[in-house]
């Protein structure tokens, strides 16, 4: 049988910031739900593009020149070894599309680092 995913029931499951969550997966890639509010790290994935599509709220993504606004409905693809720092001054909800395994701060140690692989 074909479960249906309700993408607002899934982010009615949890309140942290910056802890993507897996909600599917097709093939090698997951598909994560994150809120997001306040900064992030600056950093890169080396071997994959990052996705971001914006579900409610707006964020901002700045790159070494210039800062890009995603508003709700919008996606950016970063690609892949592009240094830049998500930050939202509202809560913002996000789905993320990336290959299993891929760590939220990439390249950067850092104390916002999720766990990886969490299901909701």
């Amino acid at each position: 049988m074909m479960d249906t995913i309700n993408l607002k029931e899934k982010l009615g499951k949890f309140s942290d910031h910056w802890s993507p969550k897996v909600i599917a997966e097709l093939n090698d890639y997951q598909f994560k739900l994150v809120k997001i509010q306040g900064e992030f790290v600056w950093h890169n994935h080396p071997d994959t593009d990052e996705v971001f599509i914006v579900i409610e709220g707006s964020m901002n993504i700045e790159f070494e020149n210039e800062t890009v606004q995603l508003n709700e409905g919008e996606m950016l693809v970063v690609p892949k070894g592009i240094e830049h720092k998500p930050y939202a001054e509202s809560e913002c909800k996000v789905m993320l599309v990336e290959p299993r395994g891929v760590v939220n701060t990439g390249d950067a140690d850092s104390e916002l680092k999720a766990d990886n692989d969490v299901w909701i």
